[in-house]
């Protein structure tokens, strides 16, 4: 088999890159080694900036998203014991952000490709990247046991931090950038109404909290954790209880609990690796980085990657340029960074540092008393989490 673009992982960042390549009526085919329903029991993120918002309508799917999601222009943070809201819209000209689950943006890319009939491999088993230092990579595979072999002029590595895309690259040519923080978050999803009409970011001496949603009937409820517990120890009730301790009292007061349809914990990292582009090859998304959660940057940074790489594979293949591609990785990590910076500093403003002592707790509070009176510390809040222009 042959195609012009292989796209290795056919989650959000994959598909979303195949449906922009389809339009502009470049041959892609998605090789993904799990099946679809697993990619679509993946609870993941939940807010869409104005700027991945913008590539889904290009992409021709973000009706849905217009529809059933939820356009916010603010959100609070709570600390102290009062919640104090940030307002999104104001400082940056009309923006917002859409709270839809990454699950829903991947069911809609899903559908598109189906619709369009373009060729998705479910089950890829033992992926393997041959010659992308030379410009005839290929991609061997074994579908419904046996051997394949697809052929292509580039690859798109879209699998996730775990994915053979990276690890097919030498040690020697990658850069690697990691923090590991010493936390997690429990999460759980329940049917029950929001507690509030935006999301709430609450920084306890306890440790963080955050009050999220994915629908008017569905919420996502965090609270920071240690990495030594188990979901096992965690009941319902024993979640609730926790979070209600974390809110202020007012909030406290209003939340509405239930039985939880999912649980888990999630440890956090910031990661980069450099660069983004070997030869054919490219990787986008959490095959080259990873954020912690705090920011909501995770989907709407591998959303980034794929606009800059649809519009480089674009310009090669229409205009004849290869001008985009030389930059890709430049381009991509200049973003990034800036993507990681506020995820590492709305992670270090909200949550609980034990090491950092009764010092780092004042700073928190002087820090985050500074944000919600300075209109000059709002706009930037406001900027990064509507998302940094292009």
């Amino acid at each position: 088999m042959r195609t012009q673009v292989a796209i290795i992982g056919a989650g959000p960042a994959g598909l979303l890159l195949g449906q922009l390549l389809h339009k502009a009526g470049i041959d892609n085919v998605i090789l993904e080694r799990q099946d679809g329903d697993y990619v679509l029991a993946r609870i993941r993120a939940g807010v869409i900036e104005q700027t991945t918002a913008d590539l889904l309508d290009e992409a021709g799917v973000g009706a849905r998203m217009h529809r059933e999601g939820m356009a916010h222009d603010g959100f609070e943070l709570c600390f102290n014991g009062g919640r104090h809201r940030i307002d999104l819209s104001g400082p940056t000209g009309g923006k917002h952000v859409v709270v839809y689950g990454q699950t829903e943006v991947t069911h809609d890319l899903m559908d598109a490709r189906k619709a369009a009939g373009l060729t998705t491999v479910y089950h890829a088993d033992k992926v393997e990247l041959h010659d992308f230092d030379t410009t005839k990579p290929w991609v061997s595979y074994t579908a419904n046991g046996e051997s394949q072999v697809l052929h292509c002029d580039f690859i798109a590595g879209c699998d996730g931090y775990h994915g053979v895309s990276r690890a097919s690259v030498p040690a020697s040519a990658l850069s690697l950038y990691e923090k590991i923080y010493p936390f997690g978050w429990l999460g759980i999803l329940a049917d029950t109404p929001p507690v509030a009409e935006e999301l709430i970011y609450s920084n306890h001496a306890r440790g963080f909290a955050l009050c999220s949603m994915r629908s008017p009937t569905r919420t996502r409820y965090y609270v920071q954790c240690s990495l030594e517990d188990k979901v096992e120890q965690w009941s319902d009730d024993a979640f609730w209880d926790e979070l209600r301790r974390r809110l202020d009292p007012a909030t406290a007061e209003a939340l509405v609990t239930g039985p939880s349809i999912e649980k888990s914990i999630a440890p956090l990292r910031s990661f980069v690796a450099e660069p983004m582009r070997f030869g054919q090859l490219f990787l986008a998304g959490d095959a080259a980085h990873i954020v912690p959660p705090t920011g909501a940057k995770g989907l709407n940074l591998a959303a980034s990657d794929v606009r800059y790489l649809s519009r480089a594979l674009i310009e090669h293949y229409i205009e004849k340029s290869e001008a985009g591609i030389r930059h890709y990785s430049d381009t991509c990590l200049r973003r990034v960074w800036k993507a990681e910076r506020f995820s590492w500093w709305f992670t270090s403003l909200t949550h609980l540092f034990p090491d950092q002592g009764a010092i780092g707790a004042k700073l928190q509070q002087a820090e985050l008393d500074y944000l919600v009176h300075s209109e000059a510390a709002r706009t930037v809040m406001a900027e990064n989490y509507v998302g940094l222009p292009f």
